[in-house]
């Protein structure tokens, strides 16, 4: 897709006059993301995306039951097997353009080596799991799910809370686009390419009882 970009606009007889703009506009981006560094705090949930800042309003119980039950999982799992790490929400990524505070991203152990405690910026994850709600849908499988695949991200799963589903996207690193797989139900399991031998039956995700009888499986 960016080549083919990059042509389209090389065809255009007034290139340099647009890309003089758009040079401008970027240097303006930057300005308000740097306020953007300053002004957001611990305990908000915003992102920064294409010069825009999105705030986000408090998610409903069953999202948060979706995450917390996910994000219990692949932690006790990763740290019990010293992997990398796993965080929820608050965990800011900086990419080339934009910010984004994922539901779950994990990172393997080479890149956590330089992580720090006053660490408020981090890289691309190896994987990120987005649960979808109605505020965030557009989002997550428009501009994030490109941004994702353009940074090398390369593992991404869309959580549907509504449908119990879950969407497993692994990246085509040649092409830099997610390959996508049959949405995966709540009677089947999803395994992770990325994080080596997780696996758990899809059901955990949403169901509390098959949660804590996952858990208790994932550390033996």
């Amino acid at each position: 897709m960016q080549p083919e970009l990059v042509d389209k606009l090389l065809d255009e007889p007034n290139v340099a006059f647009i890309i003089e703009k758009v040079q401008t506009a970027l240097a303006s981006e930057a300005e308000r993301r740097r306020a953007f560094y300053d002004w957001t705090k611990e305990d908000q949930k915003a992102e920064f995306i294409n010069g825009e800042i999105i705030m986000h309003s408090p998610v409903k119980r069953s999202h948060l039951n979706v995450v917390g039950n996910l994000f219990t999982l692949m932690r006790v799992y990763v740290l019990s097997r010293d992997l990398g790490q796993v965080d929820s929400e608050k965990a800011l990524i900086s990419l080339t353009r934009n910010d984004y505070e994922p539901d779950i991203c994990f990172w393997n152990k080479e890149k956590t080596i330089n992580f720090h405690a006053n660490q408020m910026q981090h890289p691309a994850p190896d994987l990120i799991v987005e649960v979808l709600s109605k505020g965030t849908e557009e989002r997550d499988r428009g501009v994030k799910f490109k941004d994702y695949a353009a940074h090398g991200v390369a593992e991404y799963w869309i959580v549907d809370p509504i449908r119990e589903t879950v969407e497993k996207y692994m990246l085509d690193r040649e092409l830099m686009e997610y390959e996508a797989g049959p949405a995966i139900n709540s009677k089947q399991f999803i395994v992770s390419d990325v994080i080596q031998g997780f696996m758990i039956p899809v059901r955990a995700i949403f169901d509390q009882k098959v949660n804590l009888d996952t858990l208790q499986n994932l550390m033996k």
